[in-house]
């Protein structure tokens, strides 16, 4: 509980330091990923964020080898609050009463997924079928990197509405909820005994390479979404999608069974629901924000 609290300060923190960087940036984009790279890496207060991230990684790490994946799913989601609380004092940013019942409905959707555990009952798995985690994975991230794709070909349309980011966030999350399942498969090959073995063991599975893809192309496609977008709703869309990915499709592949208590089992699939239900009424365009840096300009400005 400590590490996912610890998890959620590091996350909450990172994200708003990046985005903080990243507004005093020219602008970024997917189509320049090396050009991307030089910017971010020359920006102290932004390599403090992915420092932050990083840590909030090893965390998580920690989390995975000792609570179900619904449990931990249910806990970072709760650092959606710290992160709204942050991108306000920090970032300015400001939340419209549509979206802050949105991200009320959010929180309430995953505490109902927290209570329907059952510490006596829930197990922690070590390992899924690796055809399994692969049929899972890998349509994932495509359907990730063409959601982001189809989003940036909208967003270069003139006269269109600014986007609020909701297609960013799920297509972001979509990636980073790949990576939480890698996260969990990596956790499981940790041990202080025979390291050449787990070394071995953890290489020969998809877990490593999953997390090298979804880290190059997480870190590329974010920084231009939260770049664009404001924190304050990019962050949850793209946290609550991970973390229905993650709790839902994780739970089957990890065998980590549901509920055998009605009660308990209903709270589970209503609190899906709600989730997945604020996620598609989420506001698609930002009436308030200003214009965010257009595609077509980036390149020929770069």
């Amino acid at each position: 509980m400590a590490a996912a609290l610890l998890a959620n300060v590091l996350y909450s923190t990172g994200f708003v330091l990046e985005k903080r960087a990243l507004t005093a940036m020219p602008s970024v984009s997917v189509r320049s990923p090396a050009r991307l790279l030089r910017q971010v890496l020359g920006s102290p207060l932004w390599i403090g964020g992915s420092l932050a991230l990083a840590a909030g990684f090893a965390a998580q790490l920690a989390v995975y080898r000792t609570l179900p994946i619904a449990a931990a799913q249910g806990i970072f989601v709760s650092g959606l609050v710290l992160l709204l609380l942050l991108s306000s004092v920090l970032l300015g940013e400001r939340t419209s009463g549509r979206e802050r019942y949105a991200v009320g409905g959010i929180l309430l959707a995953l505490l109902m997924v927290v209570l329907s555990l059952n510490e006596q009952n829930d197990t922690v798995s070590r390992s899924a079928p690796v055809p399994l985690v692969l049929t899972v994975c890998l349509p994932s991230l495509a359907a990730g990197v063409w959601l982001y794709g189809a989003a940036e070909r909208r967003a270069r349309h003139r006269h269109r509405l600014p986007t609020a980011g909701v297609e960013y966030g799920v297509a972001v999350g979509l990636l980073y909820g790949v990576s939480s399942l890698a996260i969990k498969g990596v956790s499981s090959h940790l041990t202080t005994h025979d390291l050449g073995g787990a070394l071995v063991g953890l290489l020969s599975s998809p877990y490593p390479y999953l997390l090298l893809f979804t880290g190059a192309f997480g870190l590329v496609m974010s920084q231009a979404a939260l770049q664009r977008c404001r924190a304050s709703l990019i962050v949850p869309v793209c946290t609550t999608v991970t973390a229905l990915f993650t709790a839902v499709l994780g739970t089957l592949a990890f065998g980590e069974a549901l509920p055998h208590d009605p009660v308990r089992l209903a709270l589970r699939i209503a609190g899906t629901l709600l989730a997945v239900s604020v996620l598609l009424a989420m506001p698609k365009h930002d009436g308030t924000a200003p214009p965010p840096p257009s595609p077509t300009k980036e390149l020929t400005s770069g």
